[in-house]
């Protein structure tokens, strides 16, 4: 029993790291139309610049407050990539998706090879907080702390990105300006202003995600970004590219399903068993599990 409840939890933590990434890119897409393939480098930046500033900016450290301004400075290192990139990169290319994904997968490339060149291709160890060492136990099962507290964020991001979507203005806005851009801008509002800011928060989440990932895996590469993006292409795919709450529980049906095939088969069969029910799904439901509710891409 207590090996099924550890399964369990610790599958929601994977889930929830899942989410954290895949959720900027159902943002990204549901309410921008961007494919972004450059988004696992916001998660490099972010891990990185959390592993910087606990080492080395003033007042930041790997426990308590300390941690808390690091962790702030390496999300807001991954939103300025990402603000900087809608901006210069995205911008000039809405409505042309063939040079979107050209120039995302570049950027994509780009940004590992330039933090490897800085610290190196070897693993570098992530500071973990005291706060969330060791572990509780649950029906038994001893839990590890940092897979709960990235199940607590992952809700919490869950909520207020439900929230923007569909209770904000800017919400509003950009969903009408992806219909009919020329309308909402003869209305006198400022589209530009409001991709740009669905961009940056699409950006924060992937940041959070590569620190908080480097608590889960407890190193941070520069290749991390890439490998946890492919996971995250597949939850938005199954969930439904446009689904907010599709993306949740693409995410758990995910991990859920790697944890428990890794433990009970052959170690990797997990993988396999991913691509399985992207299979399934993409053979019995077009559109992901939230194909019905794709036109609202707010749900």
């Amino acid at each position: 029993m207590s090996t099924v409840v550890l399964l369990i939890v610790t599958g929601l933590g994977l889930g929830a790291l899942y989410f954290l990434i895949a959720s900027g890119l159902s943002l990204i897409f549901g309410l921008m139309d961007v494919l972004n393939f450059a988004h696992g480098a916001f998660l490099a930046i972010g891990a990185y610049g959390t592993w910087w500033a606990a080492g080395f900016l003033p007042g930041a450290g790997p426990d308590g407050p300390g941690f808390l301004l690091a962790l702030t400075f390496g999300v807001a290192a991954g939103t300025l990539a990402a603000t900087l990139v809608e901006l210069c990169v995205i911008r000039p290319l809405y409505g042309r998706h063939r040079e979107q994904i050209l120039a995302t997968v570049g950027l994509s490339l780009a940004v590992p090879a330039l933090l490897q060149a800085i610290w190196g291709a070897d693993p570098l160890t992530f500071p973990k907080p005291q706060a969330v060492r060791g572990t509780v136990d649950l029906l038994g099962a001893h839990i590890p702390k940092d897979r709960v507290l990235l199940i607590l964020v992952a809700v919490a991001l869950f909520t207020a990105l439900w929230l923007f979507n569909s209770r904000t203005r800017y919400g509003l806005i950009v969903r009408a300006g992806v219909q009919d851009r020329a309308m909402v801008t003869a209305l006198g509002i400022d589209v530009r202003r409001s991709f740009t800011l669905v961009f940056a928060i699409g950006g924060a989440a992937a940041a959070l995600a590569g620190a908080l990932g480097g608590l889960y895996y407890g190193v941070v590469t520069p290749t991390q970004g890439m490998s946890l993006l492919i996971f995250a292409f597949i939850v938005v795919v199954i969930g439904g590219t446009t689904s907010l709450t599709g993306c949740a529980i693409a995410s758990v049906t995910v991990a859920l399903v790697q944890q428990f095939a890794n433990y009970y088969t052959v170690a990797g069969l997990g993988d396999i068993a991913v691509v399985i029910v992207l299979a399934v799904v993409l053979l019995t439901r077009q559109g992901g599990l939230a194909a019905e509710k794709s036109a609202e891409r707010v749900a």
